[in-house]
């Protein structure tokens, strides 16, 4: 799932609670398009623009702390890790944006002594990439950022949060 797909997910919520309320954030405002082909069309440029704004929103949070969106996903992968080490094949299989090139990620967050890499014992071509307590720790300052982030969609109910999943996972089939 990319960074985008979640970021598509928050602003589906938000629709979801400007539908159910009547406040309308209609997106033919926002880009100055009054007509559009049909309804899956204007669906789509909701769901790109939407994705580019909370997306923008997101890197504004993290962007003080020196770190990108994809460095933070990769140090929340090792978080869940935790204790144990991960290979860059793992953090590509899970990673939100499987456009990032994970290795140069690692490197970037090693230099910053976020992680550590060590070769794996068990195969000498993989690499093992561990969070340092500095990562933990950077971890836990953004996650209260990242909670006062989630806060602002908590005008949807649970209901309404679990009908989003629904719909977002039948959109992707």
């Amino acid at each position: 799932m990319s960074i985008h797909i979640m970021y598509l997910y928050l602003y589906l919520l938000l629709l979801i609670f400007a539908l159910h309320y009547q406040k309308k954030m209609e997106i033919g405002k926002e880009i100055k398009q009054s007509k559009f082909k049909n309804e899956y069309q204007k669906m789509l440029i909701n769901m790109l623009f939407t994705s580019g704004w909370l997306s923008a929103k997101h890197t504004c949070n993290i962007k003080p702390y020196g770190i990108s969106t994809q460095q933070f996903n990769i140090l929340r992968i090792l978080r869940g890790q935790h204790p144990k080490p991960a290979t860059v094949n793992l953090l590509i299989d899970r990673m939100l944006d499987k456009n990032s090139n994970a290795s140069r990620l690692v490197e970037k967050l090693r230099l910053k002594k976020l992680v550590g890499r060590a070769v794996c014992p068990d195969d000498r071509r993989a690499v093992n990439v561990i969070i340092t307590q500095k990562g933990l720790d950077l971890l836990d300052e953004l996650d209260k950022i990242d909670g006062n982030f989630l806060k602002e969609l908590k005008n949807l109910s649970e209901k309404e949060a679990a009908t989003m999943n629904l719909l977002l996972d039948k959109l992707r089939g």
